[in-house]
């Protein structure tokens, strides 16, 4: 019987990772089920052989009625001297008795109560992990997600939303993820993991840097496009210590590593401050800014930065404001010197402006021109008259004189 139902209790806690006692815990429960009453059927495990003993729990009565659950008091001093009406004895039964038919079912129980175990301690495990990094393998993929293989025979799905944009994943890859959620479902627990999730950056640093992982240098926050582009702001919390050369390391080596496992992904690190201007500030990096005018009732953190660096402050498609504005928290309104000059300065009073004459009718323009030209030739006869003597003007006249006859 130890043969059909248990393999060895060793063998199944090394192939299931179980604890022995949840085995002996399945078997046991098998067992009662396999005989129909659990009520009055005790089954004892020994622990590191895996072999089982069935007993029946048969009550002491005066007069019995029913052999399978009672047994008198005459007998039952038999097997125990002391004992008195009322009191339940365990009477062993042979292995037989469960018969094929019932090894078998108890059989199916067993596998079924071990998947059973097996999926609430991969949810007990892991249900504990969400947030935390763990290694995994692409098993395979199916519409779009990947399926990882993790420890002890559990899988996880990495899905199409939480995989970075320029990274690409095929069948027997390893790589670091995060775990974002962990659910229960018909077919046992569901592992979400991501690579794109921010948390991720966060336990990259908590590996790679001694000071983040002891408390040192904390995390205040992270902006991530991932793929991209990644703002992270860190603090000291000990005096003496340098936050942003920590993450950096000697050489950079603490944060090239973290851009290599992210796949050349780019990291600013940025030092955290209390002040809302100097934080705006250090989050434009690498930009340099003149001025941070904080206006709390809009939320807005306005910033003038010089004329050559707006172009880099903005960043390419607007990534390095945005990128401010998520981790610090306020909307970043950017300008340069010269436009906010340009505002203050008073504009300059407009010049007069002057105004044509329209131009006269071509019949009237004739009409002038040739009243001009009458006028000229009268003012030029009558000069000429002005210079003639007596005799000469006597004769003009006369002529004249004959001219209107």
């Amino acid at each position: 019987m130890n043969r059909e139902l248990v393999t060895g209790l060793a063998q199944l806690s090394a192939e299931k990772g179980l604890p022995k006692e949840v085995v002996s815990d399945i078997i046991a429960r098998a067992i009662k089920r396999a005989y129909g009453d659990e009520e009055h059927i005790d089954v004892k495990v020994d622990v590191q052989t895996g072999a089982f003993k069935v007993f029946l729990l048969k009550t002491v009565v005066e007069k019995v009625e029913d052999p399978k659950i009672q047994v008198q008091l005459d007998t039952a001093k038999k097997i125990k001297p002391d004992a008195q009406l009322g009191d339940v004895i365990p009477f062993e039964e042979s292995a037989a008795a469960l018969g094929r038919i019932g090894a078998q079912t108890a059989k199916q129980v067993i596998q079924q109560s071990l998947r059973e175990a097996e999926r609430e301690q991969v949810f007990a495990e892991y249900a504990d992990r969400e947030g935390d990094i763990i290694n995994a393998k692409i098993a395979h993929f199916d519409m779009g997600s990947a399926v990882m293989e993790l420890d002890r025979g559990a899988t996880a799905i990495l899905p199409r939303s939480e995989q970075a944009p320029h990274e690409r994943y095929f069948a027997g890859q390893a790589r670091k993820v995060v775990v974002l959620e962990v659910r229960r479902t018909l077919r046992g627990p569901q592992i979400i993991v991501s690579r794109a999730h921010k948390a991720l950056v966060k336990r990259l640093f908590e590996l790679e840097v001694p000071e983040i992982f002891h408390g040192q240098v904390e995390i205040v926050g992270i902006a991530r496009e991932p793929g991209s582009r990644t703002k992270i702001a860190v603090r000291a919390r000990q005096p003496g210590i340098d936050a942003r050369g920590a993450c950096i390391g000697q050489r950079g080596l603490r944060v090239q590593a973290i851009v290599n496992e992210l796949g050349g992904e780019k990291i600013d690190i940025i030092e955290w401050a209390e002040s809302p201007e100097r934080f705006v500030a250090n989050a434009l990096e690498p930009a340099h800014v003149v001025r941070v005018d904080i206006v709390p009732e809009d939320k807005t953190a306005y910033v003038v930065v010089p004329d050559r660096q707006l172009s880099l402050a903005i960043g390419k498609e607007g990534q390095n404001a945005r990128l401010a504005a998520k981790l610090t928290g306020w909307r970043i309104d950017i300008r340069s010197e010269s436009e906010v000059r340009a505002e203050l300065e008073p504009e300059p009073e407009p010049e007069p402006v002057a105004v044509a004459e329209p131009a006269p009718a071509p019949e009237v323009e004739e009409e002038i021109r040739h009243d001009l030209v009458a006028e000229v030739e009268a003012e030029s006869a009558a000069a000429d008259e002005e210079e003639l003597d007596e005799e000469d003007r006597a004769l003009l006249g006369a002529k004249k004189k004959e001219k209107r006859r």
